[in-house]
Formats: structure tokens, sequence, C-alpha cells
């Protein structure tokens, strides 16, 4: 059965993936359906959600990895 932790790193690494793809995709003028309501708010703002996914996504990557490796490891 899969604790908290593992579960939250996986939500974080979908977040990171998802600013990412956002990102490539608003270069070339589309978007992913999820996150198509972003820029709703204006070009700034929407870049500024791509940038928070990525980098929430990330922290809780790596923060929610790192306890799984102490706890393999004990």
């Amino acid at each position: 059965m899969e604790n908290i932790g593992s579960k939250l790193r996986k939500g974080g690494l979908l977040l990171a993936a998802m600013g990412i793809i956002s990102f490539v995709l608003s270069i070339f003028n589309y978007n992913l359906r999820l996150l198509a309501w972003i820029d709703n708010w204006g070009n700034t703002t929407g870049w500024i959600i791509r940038i928070v996914l990525i980098i929430g996504g990330g922290a809780l990557f790596i923060l929610f990895g790192r306890e799984e490796e102490k706890e393999d490891e004990a």
C-alpha cells in the first residue's frame, strides 16, 4: 500500500510535468485542455501559473522523494 508521501511525490511529478508541457506548448500557441483556463487571466498571469506549477511540483517531488529514501535506509 502506498503511503501519503509516495502519492504526494507522484502528484508533484504530475504537476511539474504539466507545467513543463504547458510551457513548451504555449510557445507554439497550444495548451493542455486541462490548463486552458490559465490564459483567461492574461498572458503574464498564465506564465506565472506555469512557473508555480513547475516549482511547486518539483518541490513536492524532491521533498517527498528524500523522505522515501530515508525510510528505505532505516
